[in-house]
């Protein structure tokens, strides 16, 4: 792997701590706003935290949509993570309706009153360790994508208030469970994977997403679904 992963900078990401987790798995990377850097790179990670209209304004005011919008047709493996993810998607619910990227047929919506076992209350934001888990139990639909190699449960730490509907319930990469509502933790469609869950805060089992994100790129294959 020669050329530098980009990792997308739109002033609202976890910038840092995904480039050290690049780093420690050895996928060279670099933080960038530059559109043609983005365009150019062997693969692309798109973080984020915080709102998704205040994400959408930078992205276009920093001239970033077009390239981002190119992922799918590019063939390049492409990560987004948390905010990332939601912004895959065609539009949001948070305070109002908001056009995303339309990279994932579907929407985003707020966790409405998840309650927990015992009839209490849950607070949202989500935030803290949470499980996922295979669509149907069924082991195939980890192979080949950053999920190899994870055993089903594996346990992610989450913070976020908000989730992905994907409209073609074969995208769902895994579901995870607040309270009582079942909702996707990732997608996955050809070459393109997000999660709502930070790997590089989760410790051996976030990393091996990473690790699995290298091997993407150094064969060339994306993380299309096999």
């Amino acid at each position: 792997m020669s050329a530098k992963v980009a990792i997308v900078d739109y002033g609202m990401g976890n910038l840092y701590s995904v480039l050290r987790a690049c780093e420690h798995v050895g996928i060279p990377a670099e933080i960038t706003n530059d559109p043609a850097a983005v365009k150019a790179a062997p693969a692309v990670i798109l973080p984020g935290v915080g709102a998704f209209e205040d994400a959408m304004k930078e992205l276009d005011a920093r001239k970033l949509t077009a390239p981002l919008k190119d992922a799918p047709a590019s063939g390049r493996p492409f990560f987004g993570i948390c905010l990332g993810l939601q912004l895959m998607m065609e539009k949001s619910f948070e305070f109002g309706t908001w056009d995303g990227l339309g990279l994932v047929k579907g929407t985003v919506t707020r966790f409405e009153a998840p309650v927990g076992e015992e009839g209490e209350k849950l607070k949202v934001p989500q935030v803290g360790w949470n499980t996922i888990h295979r669509p149907g139990g069924e082991a195939s639909r980890w192979k080949g994508s950053l999920l190899e190699d994870l055993p089903d449960a594996s346990r992610m730490y989450f913070v976020h208030s908000y989730y992905v509907r994907p409209t073609d319930a074969g995208v769902v990469a895994s579901t995870s469970r607040y309270g009582q509502i079942d909702f996707c933790s990732s997608v996955r469609v050809d070459n393109l994977f997000g999660c709502q869950w930070h790997p590089e805060r989760s410790g051996t089992e976030g990393l091996q997403m990473y690790r699995n994100f290298a091997r993407a790129i150094e064969n060339g294959t994306g993380n299309k679904n096999g």
